[in-house]
């Protein structure tokens, strides 16, 4: 059982801190195809330096380090019960050493259990078979892209794209729709696994289970061998690029499956994962416990310290502006969709309990002149007392749509920094308020980490530490205004664009 424990903990710690081999060749294929001083070539500088700072600091990748999910094989005989123990057991220290965020939440009281256990928390899939030792994999899927997952029942209408219909031709224009929907939402550019068929949740598992496969395999159905590739080289025709901010690279891998269906049902699931690809496993001693092999190891590991991106045929002026708050009205109205903002001083983290507090009561601390940060970050507790920042990259802003104006309004807040973009009515108050919306590399939680100079405090410790109001001093935080105060939007922008795009995928392929 002890070294049961120790295996899996180790496959947590790998999985969250060390991107697979596969993963990081797609992402670096997708850089070398970028045009130098844009900013999706920006994006995915910033992205492979996070991922070798993960690397060396041995910590999590992105600060949502997701939702625990195994599937795992196992001999007949193979005690499983002791099997989940083991893996809860190793969930729990891992999540005491600040390798996971404790993202088990109570959905009726909205408590956090703070050791990423309860209810359906982790997921662990069990299937039996006639080998002799133990497969072990996991996938830890963060709540960014896990919002992007989207599921289809055809026949049915899709913007863009029209009528689709319950055959090949129907899938496809659902799986192109499926990569316009999520935008940069779900940290792009991102991953996706197909599932075709089965009923609703069987439709969903099967998507889920297509991430598990590598990138660079080959569907052994020709049919969706050749959908697969369809998609991987149209999706990146419509131009949304790393982050939603424009660009080459939108989707850097496509796997589907299918499985038989009612009659009355034709589900197609499309499970999104974002850059940030964390999926491992192992092979196991059924008797020991111990690791024999690791899996997604093949090859030779991608550095990314000398990958240079394309020459520039596209390369963007880029103004950069320092900020340090409080700051002012005239300040934000200077700026414009496209500048790139450095922050020193004092950043304060609000997520989902934050926002829908402030709309109903004080703030613990005066926000005119603040910066407002969508970030639940990964903190640990030295033998002092004192909190440290292991992980803080942005999450998706969207989720605060319904409060955010509102908010900044009441409290004369001038910026937020998020990841993904907000929609109109955030957009409206940035215009009447003096506000601005300023978009960090989602997933980029060590190269953020690294900006954080002290915690000055927290409050709000009662929503958990992901949804505490964090007080953080930083140096030489960047993000680039993607909505301004005088009505642009480049969410918005790019939206429009790629749904124009999107059109020329209408008629009917197969």
């Amino acid at each position: 059982m002890e070294q049961l424990v120790k295996s899996m903990y180790d496959l947590i710690v790998e999985t969250s801190t060390n991107l697979p081999y596969d993963v990081r060749k797609a992402v670096a294929a997708a850089k070398a195809k970028e045009n130098a001083g844009t900013r999706a070539a920006l994006s995915l500088g910033t992205i492979t330096e996070n991922i070798q700072m993960a690397d060396e600091n041995v910590s999590p990748i992105c600060q949502d380090t997701g939702m625990p999910t195994f599937e795992i094989k196992v001999p007949v005989g193979v005690n499983q019960i002791q099997m989940k123990k083991a893996i809860c057991e190793a969930i729990e220290q891992a999540t005491k050493d600040g390798k996971l965020r404790p993202n088990s939440v109570d959905s009726l009281t909205g408590e956090n259990s703070g050791n990423n256990l309860g209810g359906g928390t982790p997921v662990i899939h069990f299937e039996q078979w006639e080998e002799d030792y133990i497969d072990a994999r996991l996938i830890l899927k963060g709540g960014g892209c896990e919002n992007k997952n989207i599921q289809y029942s055809l026949p049915a209408e899709l913007e863009g794209l029209g009528r689709a219909g319950r055959d090949l031709d129907g899938i496809r224009k659902c799986i192109m729709h499926s990569v316009y929907q999520a935008q940069g939402q779900g940290c792009s550019a991102g991953f996706i696994g197909v599932g075709i068929g089965g009923d609703r949740s069987a439709s969903y598992l099967l998507a889920k289970e297509q991430l598990f496969r590598t990138v660079d395999d080959t569907n052994q159905n020709p049919d969706l061998a050749k959908l697969e590739d369809y998609v991987m080289e149209n999706a990146n025709k419509l131009g949304i690029g790393t982050m939603g901010f424009g660009g080459e690279a939108t989707l850097l891998g496509c796997k589907i499956g299918s499985m038989n269906r009612l009659p009355a049902s034709f589900f197609v699931s499309v499970a999104y994962n974002c850059w940030a690809f964390r999926r491992l496993g192992v092979h196991l001693n059924a008797d020991t416990g111990e690791i024999t092999n690791w899996l997604y190891k093949d090859g030779e590991k991608v550095e990314f310290a000398n990958e240079e991106v394309a020459a520039t045929t596209e390369k963007q002026d880029v103004r950069e502006v320092v900020l340090q708050a409080p700051i002012t009205e005239e300040q934000i109205r200077e700026l414009r969709v496209g500048d790139v903002v450095i922050i020193n001083g004092m950043l304060h983290t609000g997520r989902d309990a934050i926002h829908h507090h402030l709309m109903e009561h004080e703030a613990p601390i005066d926000l005119n002149g603040q910066v407002i940060y969508h970030c639940g970050p990964v903190m640990l507790k030295d033998e002092e007392g004192n909190w440290h920042v292991k992980a803080a990259g942005p999450t998706t802003s969207i989720r605060e749509e319904p409060y955010q104006g509102d908010i900044m309004k009441k409290f004369g807040i001038r910026a937020v920094i998020g990841k993904g973009g907000m929609g109109p009515k955030t957009l409206k108050a940035l215009e009447e308020h003096g506000g601005v919306y300023l978009n960090a590399i989602g997933g980029a939680a060590q190269y953020y980490a690294d900006c954080i100079k002290e915690v000055k405090g927290v409050d709000l410790m009662e929503f958990g530490i992901p949804e505490a109001m964090w007080h953080l001093e930083v140096e030489g935080f960047a993000a680039i205004v993607t909505m301004d105060s005088h009505g642009n939007s480049l969410h918005a922008d790019v939206d429009k664009s790629s749904l124009e795009k999107l059109a020329q995928f209408a008629e009917r392929v197969y």
